[in-house]
């Protein structure tokens, strides 16, 4: 449709028509009238309203989406099409790792493939917007949501949203893919305390410097969307902050696109003590741009009294309803309102070999190798026998908490995949123990009595179990430990004070491991836990994450040796959790723990414990030796670019991948600047004995900040930049930038 024509539409709807485009409600309120009275009076609103909605929340399927659409049309004036959005995190039918893996394979090309098949999934099954991909900066791994995130640093979250946004959105104008909603606008990710919908105080330099890059590369990247967060900035909840939405997204960034708010976050307004009720929630919200209420009723049912009590310009939402409009039309929902969803497409697109492979890929270069002692890894097939024990050894639950359309039974335990390298002579597997001791917190999610009391082992398989374990355990020569978080214990709401295994599972790993077999311990989690005892307990740590579809078969090809090693932490993992929130690009202070003018106690430090991390940024290890050498910068002094190049050489014999990665340091500026930022980084292949020479090109963009006048911009001066395999293993050089 023409510009002209959605003008013209827009001017001939009355105020209920255009005010319900700016509302979205969930699928229950779409079903025959009678299912729907139960949630239409629990929201407050009548069928009237559902009418003239605009949008859907978490409803998918061919059929069904078809079903409502087609149903919603014969009673449509106009006949405007629904928007179906929905919850496609990492990945729709085909899951991938969890987006904190995802950021663990440092390579966004990889990743914007995966997120082009999950939009190709996706739209077959009516999808129009994914609420995707969520680029907070996370640096507390008390906060569940870390699951959701790429990590802690903006330039490497910066690159993955820009990979997510472009992936989703391939050919988005030509009938292609699906709209990217970017989310959660912002700085959802430095709730305090770790706390879930908690308070968010910083400064606007730290918000802008650190904060906000990664929201500004999804925008530059064309996301069509963006969804407020629930927490408060500067006193005020995003969801009505003119600050944040409307003076630095639409204003500064040039966002024309939909702003909508996190599920009942207008409605919270009330809660946050800004509004005193729906109507003035509803006021402040509007004004600060958001456009689309989720599943509360202050703009149905306040917006048009709003508007006639001259409390609100009807042209503020005039812009919205355009807003909405614009996006159905760009999708070419006008023209064909299913946007080509059919069960007969879901069958031909969902999980098919090739998306098969690239999930085992993308699980593979997720994985970390964190310890390697004595080089017990790799194993070989059928040359020893292996115990596989623990929790998640013949589980399918490792697709995590937020793969909302995958199915368990899709997925490859790690049992299965062992069995691919491992004849029954040579494997050996028993539970061993639970996942948990108390399942209680369950009900907090909707489990009753009942159904908590069916889960797990009872006390007398638990017995048997640990008997079984012990009695193999003696006859193998390897002990593969699969334990983990329950997928409950993380993702929204799943903050927690103490991130370490589960106690069960901590003292079934310490009988074992007193066997003094070799060990190796898989962790299964949606967030860095605290593995402080583990190291020392076991030889060898795979940081898995909750791998996917195709997590066991990746997990078995490193384990054997089939697939070398590669992923890189994207996020720290800390010694303890005192430490949260901990991160590698502190700020310099006065008295680092490396004075020379402060000895001893007063310096900062704790005193029973170290100030790194247990695995910093960057890190993980590999099959193989990589050295580097010869680092060398094209000049000593920097005016717009400078070449940085170093040499790294494979003296293993087998091939690798290596992630080279570049850090510089202000030596000094108008405010205080962090120890070490990434500028840079490149995934370099090299054969068994192979040497390459690697070149970065640092340019003076890559050395702005936010200086005293809060003036984004680089400042003549002294720098170090340091090449390296993580931010703690580097080779360093100092330039000028005049």
């Amino acid at each position: 449709m023409e510009e002209k024509k959605l003008k013209e539409l827009l001017n001939s709807l009355t105020w209920e028509e255009k005010i319900g485009q700016l509302v979205q409600l969930s699928g229950d309120f779409f079903h025959a009238d009678e299912l729907a009275v139960g949630p239409q009076k629990k929201l407050g609103i009548d069928q009237k309203i559902v009418d003239q909605v605009g949008s859907v929340l978490n409803v998918t399927g061919a059929d069904k989406t078809k079903e409502i659409q087609e149903r919603y049309l014969k009673k449509s004036r106009h006949k405007i099409p629904l928007l179906f959005m929905a919850d496609i995190i990492y990945g729709y039918r085909t899951i991938f790792p969890i987006p904190l893996g995802l950021g663990a394979t440092w390579n966004p090309e990889l990743i914007e493939l995966a997120y082009q098949q999950t939009a190709e999934e996706a739209k077959a099954a009516g999808a129009h917007v994914t609420f995707a991909p969520m680029v907070d900066l996370v640096r507390d791994a008390r906060w569940g949501r870390c699951l959701e995130s790429t990590g802690e640093d903006p330039v490497l979250n910066s690159a993955f949203a820009r990979a997510m946004v472009t992936g989703l959105q391939k050919d988005l104008l030509n009938g292609g893919g699906i709209a990217a909603c970017v989310k959660h606008f912002a700085a959802y990710g430095a709730a305090e305390g770790g706390r879930e919908y908690n308070t968010v105080d910083m400064s606007e330099r730290r918000l802008r410097q650190d904060y906000l890059p990664s929201y500004k590369a999804a925008v530059d990247a064309g996301c069509q969307l963006v969804m407020t967060s629930f927490n408060t900035y500067d006193g005020m909840p995003v969801t009505g902050s003119k600050f944040l939405l409307e003076d630095i997204l639409r204003k500064e960034w040039g966002f024309d696109g939909v702003i909508i708010s996190d599920y009942a976050a207008i409605q919270e307004l009330i809660a946050h003590g800004v509004a005193v009720n729906d109507r003035e929630a509803a006021k402040l919200a509007i004004e600060a741009t958001t456009d689309i209420d989720m599943k509360t009723p202050c703009y149905a049912k306040e917006l048009e009294p709003l508007i006639e009590a001259g409390e609100i310009s009807a042209d503020i939402v005039d812009r919205s309803v355009y807003r909405v409009l614009k996006l159905k039309n760009d999708l070419g929902l006008f023209e064909d309102p299913y946007r080509g969803a059919s069960s007969e497409k879901e069958k031909q697109v969902f999980l098919t070999e090739e998306k098969r492979r690239l999930a085992k890929k993308v699980s593979s270069e997720s994985t970390v190798l964190l310890q390697n002692k004595h080089d017990v890894l790799p194993l070989k097939p059928n040359k020893e026998k292996v115990l596989l024990v623990g929790p998640y050894g013949d589980n399918q639950e490792l697709i995590g908490l937020w793969a909302v359309h995958g199915k368990r039974e899709d997925v490859v335990t790690i049992k299965k995949g062992f069995e691919h390298y491992l004849d029954s002579e040579h494997l050996l597997y028993t539970q061993g123990c639970d996942m948990l001791e108390d399942y209680t917190f369950l009900g907090e999610f909707g489990a009753t009595k009942d159904q908590i009391e069916q889960i797990g082992l009872n006390d007398q398989t638990k017995e048997q179990e640990l008997t079984n374990a012990l009695e193999l355990a003696r006859q193998a020569d390897t002990i593969v430990f699969a334990l983990g978080e329950h997928t409950m214990q993380s993702g929204e709401a799943g903050s927690r004070t103490e991130i370490t295994l589960p106690r069960i599972q901590q003292e079934f790993l310490q009988k074992l491991a007193n066997l003094n077999k070799k060990t190796i311990l898989v962790v299964i989690s949606g967030r860095p836990l605290v593995l402080t005892k583990e190291v020392e307990q076991v030889d060898a740590i795979i940081q898995a994450w909750f791998p996917g579809t195709e997590g066991g078969n990746a997990l078995a090809d490193i384990v054997f040796g089939q697939t070398n090693p590669t992923g890189r932490l994207s996020m720290s993992f800390p010694y303890s959790v005192g430490q949260l929130p901990i991160y590698y690009s502190e700020f310099k202070t006065g008295r680092p723990l490396t004075s020379t003018t402060h000895k001893g106690r007063f310096v900062s430090k704790y005193l029973d414990s170290p100030n790194d991390p247990l695995f910093s940024f960057g890190y993980g290890l590999s099959y193989s030796q990589v050295d580097y050498s010869g680092l060398t910068l094209s000049s000593n002094k920097m005016e717009e670019t400078l070449e940085v190049s170093v040499k790294v050489k494979n003296k293993s014999e087998r091939m690798t991948v290596e992630t080279v990665q570049l850090y510089v340091q202000d030596v000094t500026g108008s405010v205080v600047r962090p120890v070490k930022e990434l500028k840079a980084f490149k995934k370099v292949e090299l054969a068994a004995g192979e040497e390459k020479e690697v070149v970065f090109t640092v340019t003076r963009e890559d050395l702005k900040f936010y200086t005293k006048e809060m003036v984004f911009k680089a400042e003549a001066g002294g720098f170090i930049v340091f090449v390296g395999a993580n931010v703690k293993e580097t080779q360093e050089r100092s330039f000028e930038l005049v």
